[in-house]
């Protein structure tokens, strides 16, 4: 299915607010299984909306967990310590 810049951008924004993808369906009209099918399927438009959105909270949620980190919070060094051996993983 082809998307106008409008609705990726859409997608993006959507993603960014942990929006699930038959919500973001629902919300552009778009039928889900054909969304769905989208996003699973590598280098289509819709899937690197939907995962710019989702990465960039995620990248958010890892800026706050550093600097908790380096201030002393015990939950957050932990977190970090377990971000930075999954980077380690995916190397």
């Amino acid at each position: 299915m082809k998307y106008s810049a409008k609705k990726l951008e859409k997608i993006e924004q959507l993603a960014q607010l942990y929006t699930k993808p038959s919500e973001i369906a629902i919300y552009l009209d778009i039928p889900e299984e054909h969304f769905k099918a989208d996003i699973n399927s590598d280098g289509h438009p819709a899937r690197n909306a939907y995962i710019k959105g989702k990465l960039a909270q995620k990248l958010e949620i890892r800026k706050q967990m550093a600097a908790l980190a380096r201030v002393g919070s015990p939950a957050a060094i932990e977190m970090s310590e377990k971000a930075l051996l999954d980077m380690e993983d995916d190397e």
